[in-house]
Order: C-alpha cells, then sequence, then structure tokens
C-alpha cells in the first residue's frame, strides 16, 4: 500500500501541472478540428492566387528557399537557447557560489565551441 499513497502523493502535487498538460492537448486538437470544419470546401482559384498590389503575379509565388536561410535560423535559435538558460543563471548567481559559475562557464564553453565550429565550416559566410 505504500507504494500507492506514493502514487497519490505524486500525484496530488503535480496535479496542476498534469491539468496544464490536458488543456492544452484538448486546445490543440479542438483547434485542429475547428479549423477542419471551417475551411472552404471549393476554393476558388482567384481567392488561391497571389495578390501582388492589384497587378498580376509575375510568377509562382512559391519559390523554394536556400538551405543558408535554415542554417543561420537554426543557429540563432540554438545560440537563442543559450540566451534563456543564461538568464536563470544570473538572476540565481549569488545563491549558486563557485560551482554554479563553473557550470555555467562549461556550459559556454561548449557553446563557444560549437559556435567556432559552425564558423570554420563557413556556417556563417554568405556566399
Amino acid at each position: 500500500m505504500a507504494g500507492f499513497d506514493q502514487f497519490v502523493e505524486y500525484l496530488s502535487a503535480y496535479s496542476a501541472v498534469l491539468i496544464f498538460i490536458i488543456i492544452a492537448f484538448g486546445f490543440g486538437v479542438v483547434t485542429l478540428i475547428l479549423s477542419y470544419l471551417v475551411q472552404p470546401k471549393y476554393p476558388e482559384v482567384e481567392k488561391l492566387s497571389t495578390y501582388e498590389c492589384g497587378s498580376e503575379p509575375f510568377s509562382d509565388s512559391r519559390m523554394p528557399f536556400p538551405v543558408r536561410y535554415y542554417v543561420i535560423a537554426m543557429l540563432f535559435v540554438i545560440f537563442d537557447i543559450e540566451v534563456i538558460f543564461l538568464y536563470p543563471w544570473a538572476i540565481t548567481f549569488k545563491q549558486l557560489g563557485l560551482i554554479g559559475f563553473i557550470e555555467m562557464m562549461i556550459f559556454i564553453g561548449l557553446f563557444v565551441v560549437a559556435y567556432v565550429y559552425a564558423w570554420r565550416k563557413g556556417a556563417l559566410e554568405w556566399d
């Protein structure tokens, strides 16, 4: 019975998180179902064409993007996440002490190595 009591204790401690996950998942499912139900069933050619300030479009607007855009976007996301992790560390810097400082320097060092690697591989060069 001790295992069941422990399970109930964990469940009560994390019930708010569980409810939030269920609501978020439900909202996503309901949104997808509603968008499917209210979408136009018979789209017209004029409504699907590209609007360019009243003039006729010159070519198809669905052109492939160079891979460089995706590489730059991924590098931005990676280093943006680094900054997101740096903020809580900066807030609690005094409480963490030397161990927290060493851990964050290792974390930053790994990102510096990744940045140098991307730089050497030419991921930051545009032409």
